[in-house]
């Protein structure tokens, strides 16, 4: 995948929520490999407790990739995906 230029790019966060960590997380670390190009550092957390993963994503990217990537992340049984993006200059 290739990045448009710097004007059209959003800098982010990306939270998913794994419910079902045995079933979705090998679809989920897939996903985030193909958008490699556009994350910029990720932090897994497990939460054993309650048998879900909690990942944070940092992505630079356009709005289209982004949605691209969250779009089939929502897809995954059991995944929850929220994202906040936000313009930036350079």
């Amino acid at each position: 995948m290739e990045t448009t230029q710097t004007t059209n790019r959003r800098l982010g966060v990306v939270a998913i929520v794994i419910k079902n960590r045995e079933e979705s997380y090998s679809q989920v670390n897939e996903i985030l490999h193909d958008y490699a190009n556009i994350i910029v550092g990720r932090m897994g957390i497990p939460y054993k407790d309650r048998n879900i993963s909690i990942i944070s994503v940092i992505v630079d990217g356009t709005t289209d990739e982004i949605g691209a990537m969250t779009g089939k992340l929502g897809r995954i049984m059991g995944v929850s995906v929220k994202s906040m993006l936000a313009s930036i200059d350079k």
